[in-house]
């Protein structure tokens, strides 16, 4: 477990693909756990350690996740996404290029729980919620691009809907319409960056993740051309 920040009240670490941030059905453990654990040894904590999740991120997705070591810290970050005070950055990798080098996209996406699969259109319907979001596309090789993504909504597989809708799937994202997994599983998306106001101390807090050892990422990131502006 890589730790990116860590204070009094939160503690942000690097997730890697295919970790579960919280425990689900497969009872698989859950990242949470590490933290606790983390936190518990670190500082011979005595009994249980409070360690709450503010937010999530899909299994095969990489990247950065905040958890809160104390009530306060948590009942305020919750606030902070729950208002959208939090601004996120995501870095994707896919096969084809997008229609326009930048652009806002706006949907509507509902989601059936018996696939656990999101649907975007462009037109409302009951029980749609709005997602919106803008990319950038600021990397290429021969085969690949790097876009870089600014959520502005928190909706279930946004990005990777979005990005489908538009006709460019995030890489190994079999559900969203790539033709070809990644050999370990994971989709080549990462929460690459987090900037919020700290919620006890009022400090400004900018993170960013490490690229992926990998050789397509680092390809990518070394030739992009705009990178992100916090880097």
């Amino acid at each position: 477990m890589q730790v990116i920040y860590e204070d009094n009240h939160i503690i942000v670490v690097n997730k890697e693909s295919g970790e579960i941030v919280q425990g689900d059905k497969t009872g698989d453990r859950p990242l949470v756990e590490d933290v606790r654990k983390y936190i518990k040894d670190t500082y011979a904590k005595p009994g249980n350690v409070f360690c709450g999740v503010v937010h999530r991120l899909d299994r095969p997705v990489s990247g950065l996740v905040v958890f809160a070591k104390t009530s306060k810290a948590l009942a305020r970050m919750n606030e902070l996404f729950r208002s959208g005070a939090v601004h996120k950055t995501y870095w994707a990798v896919t096969r084809f290029a997008p229609p326009k080098d930048a652009d806002r996209l706006i949907h509507h996406i509902t989601t059936t729980e018996r696939n656990n699969k999101s649907y975007a259109s462009t037109t409302p319907s009951d029980g749609a919620k709005e997602a919106r979001l803008s990319y950038r596309h600021i990397a290429s090789t021969e085969r690949y691009h790097l876009l870089e993504i600014n959520l502005e909504t928190g909706r279930k597989h946004q990005i990777r809907v979005q990005l489908s809708a538009i006709g460019c799937p995030v890489k190994g994202d079999l559900k969203y319409g790539d033709k070809r997994s990644n050999p370990d599983g994971s989709i080549s998306l990462m929460a690459r960056h987090i900037e919020f106001v700290h919620p006890v101390s009022g400090k400004m807090i900018s993170l960013t993740a490490p690229v992926p050892d990998d050789t397509l990422w680092q390809a990518l990131a070394g030739q992009a051309t705009t990178p992100d502006k916090h880097i």
